[in-house]
């Protein structure tokens, strides 16, 4: 590392570490409970756990966001970080408000909007939190010594999802109107401005670890900004259906979420455009399989399989099924969970000053974790099939058919268990390199 105030980039990557294994115990809840195994029923309800695990996943992604944030931002902007101090504040009071929401959950404490559950009062702390967030890293890049683009494009990117944040506090009696905002929220992150933020780590990381020149790789990243709203705004539209909103959402959201695979496939082939350019060959390679598979594996997720049920001829059969599920793990995990790994491998040999990627585990780690991931999402779109079949082409009970499905949420457990090993090994990795150390600090190189 460059710069001293980088180090808080490591306690944010621990905290991702810690939801992490959070949201897999959820996972496994849920799992069991599917299968019929449910001893938990009445300390943790199917919806509590289902809560739990889609916000820890919400939670630790922007904790992951941060952390590329404080680590990236200073060495991009050739500066110390403005005020690390409020950095720490910031940290410790984004935890506390983590953990009361969780633990709200549990005690039906919540608003009962599907990916914004957090309660209210803790909505204005979490807007709060991210002001302070913002006014750290905009002040470092405000007083930064020199400026690029991929700064730039992650900052707006982090600015632009704070923003968006806020059409989710807007309180409505009405449900179709509730739900038309929600999705600005939802829809206009993960395929909007999130993409941008994926688009800058990307960048950066490619810089670092192919060598190419810094002018080739940022003229991509213009493309993949250009693509994403071209797409992603209007792309919102696929969201709209069955709430009651005007029927000129149905073509629209279909033709513009039709054009949204070209971003993910423009990164992807980007990313492997670099790779095949790359000027010297980078130590930490894990990194860069980290990097590359993030590119491939977001346009796998959230691109053809978002593509293959978000036409409105196929959307009015598996809107709100296990379809969705499948869409959901394979895209979030791809497009941000991998590169949210991929800033953490890289940066943790810079911080802590021990190289320790180029081992078993950690390739174990990778393969395992994707090997498990592609296992579930293909339970997933087997159990969705059969569902959308029997319940609403056959019209059979919601009920009956979750118990005729149950056989495929074995399959599930068995891949989320190859996964669970990938990921505990990342996990022991993380741990052996230990903590940030100020040994680790030089002038110049990666």
């Amino acid at each position: 590392m460059r710069f001293k105030s980088q180090k808080i980039a490591y306690w944010y990557f621990a905290v991702c570490i810690l939801l992490i294994a959070l949201q897999i115990t959820y996972g496994f809840i849920m799992g069991f409970a599917r299968i019929g195994m449910d001893g938990l029923h009445d300390y943790i309800p199917f919806n509590a756990a289902r809560a739990t695990h889609t916000n820890l996943l919400v939670v630790w992604l922007l904790t992951g966001f941060m952390g590329a944030a404080y680590y990236i931002i200073p060495e991009e902007s050739d500066r110390e970080l403005h005020m690390p101090q409020l950095a720490w504040l910031q940290l410790i009071s984004w935890v506390v408000v983590g953990v009361t929401a969780i633990i709200g959950f549990h005690f039906n404490w919540w608003e009962g909007r599907k990916f914004l559950e957090i309660p209210r009062p803790l909505d204005y702390l979490v807007v709060v939190n991210v002001l302070l967030f913002l006014y750290i890293i905009g002040m470092t890049v405000w007083n930064a010594k020199k400026h690029s683009t991929t700064q730039l494009v992650l900052f707006f990117g982090l600015f632009a999802a704070a923003l968006l944040y806020l059409p989710g506090m807007i309180y409505f009696d009405n449900h179709m109107l509730d739900s038309y905002f929600r999705w600005w929220v939802v829809h206009l992150w993960v395929e909007g401005v999130w993409e941008l933020i994926m688009g800058a780590v990307l960048s950066f990381l490619l810089i670092k670890l192919t060598g190419v020149d810094r002018e080739v790789i940022e003229k991509w990243l213009y493309v993949i900004v250009g693509l994403t709203f071209l797409s992603g705004i209007l792309g919102t539209g696929h969201h709209y259906y069955w709430i009651g909103s005007p029927k000129y959402w149905l073509m629209v959201g279909g033709i513009f979420s039709a054009l949204e695979p070209l971003a993910f496939l423009a990164m992807a082939i980007w990313a492997i455009n670099m790779y095949r350019k790359k000027g010297r060959e980078h130590p930490n390679k894990l990194a860069l399989y980290w990097t590359l598979g993030c590119a491939i594996m977001s346009f796998v997720g959230a691109g053809f399989l978002g593509f293959a049920h978000t036409w409105p001829q196929v959307n009015k059969w598996t809107h709100g099924t296990l379809i969705t599920a499948m869409h959901g793990h394979m895209a979030f995990w791809g497009a941000y969970a991998m590169l949210v790994i991929a800033i953490m491998i890289y940066a943790l040999p810079q911080l802590t000053g021990r190289k320790l990627f180029d081992n078993l585990s950690g390739y174990l780690s990778f393969w395992m974790a994707n090997v498990g991931m592609v296992g579930m999402t293909s339970a997933f779109a087997v159990a969705g099939i059969t569902q959308v079949y029997l319940e609403r082409k056959l019209g059979m009970d919601f009920l009956t058919v979750q118990k005729e499905i149950q056989v495929h949420f074995i399959g599930m457990m068995l891949a989320a268990s190859v996964f669970t090993c990938g990921m505990l090994l990342f996990i022991w990795n993380f741990i052996r390199h230990g903590r940030p150390s100020d040994e680790a600090l030089v002038t110049t190189g990666d």
